[in-house]
């Protein structure tokens, strides 16, 4: 059993009808096990502990009708607070309380309320008002559930107008990240042409260059064989042999021995070629020229 429940003795021997008190039991913590376990018990009294926190879990306790949390040291109530949702009088007089959480707007049972003797915020204050009578803690009640619910209203729409900025920047995000993609995709098409481009004037250049490099070279010149030097040599000696005869028939030189010796050598061969017909029919033709 722990420390709180052994301070608050047995729970069960406390209960009278639907009431259980365990005010003025010295308590730190309060037994929400011990108290989960009797849902008979739907009026529950706390009042005059050393209370600072109220667990998590307490607001399991949907069972509690009237809740009398005064003379405590509480300094704020739980986020789910307005679980509680049968609970009709709740009294925290006498804590440290500051702000109420905005699930208390969702205490829609609650009827009674007291928070005098609480260090309020000014505006929380103003609309708590006091509670010296039942019509006050009534009218503190109601006032109280209509500011948290306005307060709720206000809480909503500051989420909703910041879930819209940020679907706004998510929107613009992805129309950005959108724009860049097709940015991207433009640039890797416009390449992609350049590209294409650039094959077909490759493929000239290299048809150019084949083709210039398939024209026909013009053959070398032929090499003077031996032969052809042997007939040139041949023609030079008949040219000479040719000039010495003119030279030795029809000039001044032919009394001297050698054109004597010509003259007579080509005399004899004249004779000699004249025997042939064709030879001299040739000779004739030449000499009718």
């Amino acid at each position: 059993m722990t420390k709180a429940s052994s301070k608050g003795g047995n729970l069960r021997d406390k209960l009278d009808g639907n009431e259980l008190d365990l005010s003025l039991s010295d308590l730190n913590e309060v037994p929400v096990k011990e108290l989960a376990a009797l849902p008979k018990a739907t009026v529950l009294d706390l009042s005059c502990n050393k209370l600072t926190t109220l667990p998590s879990d307490f607001c399991g306790l949907t069972h509690l009708v009237k809740l009398d949390l005064s003379k405590n040291k509480l300094q704020q109530l739980p986020a789910d607070f307005g679980r509680l949702v049968n609970l009709q009088h709740l009294d925290l007089l006498n804590n440290r309380l500051v702000t109420l959480p905005v699930s208390f707007a969702q205490l829609k049972s609650l009827k009674w309320l007291d928070l005098k003797d609480n260090p309020l915020d000014p505006v929380l204050a103003k609309v708590a008002g006091d509670c010296l009578d039942e019509k006050q803690c009534k009218q503190c009640a109601s006032k109280v559930l209509q500011h948290m619910k306005a307060v709720q209203a206000d809480q909503e729409r500051e989420r909703q107008r910041r879930l819209e900025v940020e679907r706004e920047a998510e929107k613009k995000r992805e129309k950005a990240e959108e724009k860049e993609r097709r940015r991207k995709e433009y640039d890797a098409l416009k390449a992609a042409k350049r590209e294409q481009e650039k094959k077909p004037k490759k493929e000239t250049n290299q048809a150019a260059k084949s083709k210039s490099g398939s024209r026909p070279r013009k053959p070398p010149p032929r090499k003077h064989t031996r032969s052809w030097a042997v007939l040139k040599l041949l023609l030079l000696l008949l040219l000479c042999v040719a000039g010495g005869l003119v030279a030795c028939r029809m000039t001044e030189l032919q009394q001297q021995p050698l054109c004597t010796s010509v003259n007579t050598i080509y005399d004899n061969a004249v004779r000699g070629l004249r025997s042939h017909n064709i030879l001299q029919w040739v000779l004739q033709t030449d000499s009718q020229q």
